[in-house]
């Protein structure tokens, strides 16, 4: 017997990113409060002339464990969101990828999540106080890791759209995606060029990416809901093929 009815078997997933999304969220809050209520203190990992704490100076104090913790549940959840609605479409859940490059897009993203993952856990365990090359090295492959696999879901997005353009919901997503990563990865870039220069707009930088990475894990459950009382197979690309070719024929008619 199944845990869930047809309608509602997507809650077996779609906690998911709401989970990665609030433990990430609630995280980041946690430190910044904490820093706030012991008075602002300068940690020893900070520069001399730095008033904004970065997000790892923070981290390498007492609350290590709960970034730690918070880091690797965000990490997870990032992945198998992907995994999950990869899955979703192969199994005609979610509106499919029609052609082989859609599929290789959808690959390099998860690939693209597996290493930004990675990085996030490993920058979490090698502190900027104790190890500060190593966590700088692992913040790069986190935000590179992650840029790349955003990029590479909003090309499989703009793809599948193209070839669903009746489907409202699947543009949405795109766009969500679209202009959530691209403000993301221009804040990244910016963040870079200060990081070493001016401390403390790159600490700022650093905190609104964080924040805004927030809403990127959001969109994933929106993706995933639209699962929503969808049959296995109702969605296969065999299925829609007819469906898109009339589709196509009333836009030329």
């Amino acid at each position: 017997m199944a845990i869930f009815s047809h309608k509602r078997h997507h809650w077996a997933y779609v906690w998911i990113p709401i989970v990665g999304a609030f433990i990430w969220f609630g995280t980041l809050w946690a430190m910044l409060i904490t820093w706030l209520a012991t008075g602002r203190p300068h940690y020893v990992s900070m520069a001399a002339n730095q008033h904004v704490p970065f997000i790892s100076d923070i981290a390498a104090d007492i609350l290590k464990p709960l970034f730690i913790t918070s880091c690797t549940i965000t990490a997870i959840s990032f992945i198998l969101d992907l995994i999950i609605e990869r899955y979703l479409r192969h199994s005609g859940r979610l509106m499919p990828n029609m052609r082989t490059r859609e599929r290789v897009f959808s690959s390099l993203a998860i690939l693209g999540s597996l290493i930004g993952g990675a990085g996030l856990i490993l920058l979490s365990i090698f502190d900027t106080r104790r190890h500060k090359t190593l966590h700088d090295s692992f913040l790069l492959v986190f935000i590179v890791g992650v840029a790349l696999s955003a990029i590479f879901t909003v090309v499989e997005f703009r793809w599948i759209y193209k070839d669903f353009q009746y489907a409202p919901l699947l543009k949405r997503s795109y766009w969500m995606k679209a202009i959530i990563a691209g403000i993301l990865i221009i804040l990244a870039c910016a963040f870079a060029g200060t990081e070493f220069k001016v401390v403390n707009v790159g600490g700022i930088f650093e905190w609104i990416i964080a924040m805004g990475f927030t809403f990127y894990l959001l969109t994933f459950y929106y993706d995933l809901r639209q699962s929503k009382g969808v049959h296995r197979g109702e969605l296969s690309a065999d299925r829609l093929n007819s469906n898109n070719r009339r589709y196509r024929m009333r836009q030329v008619a």
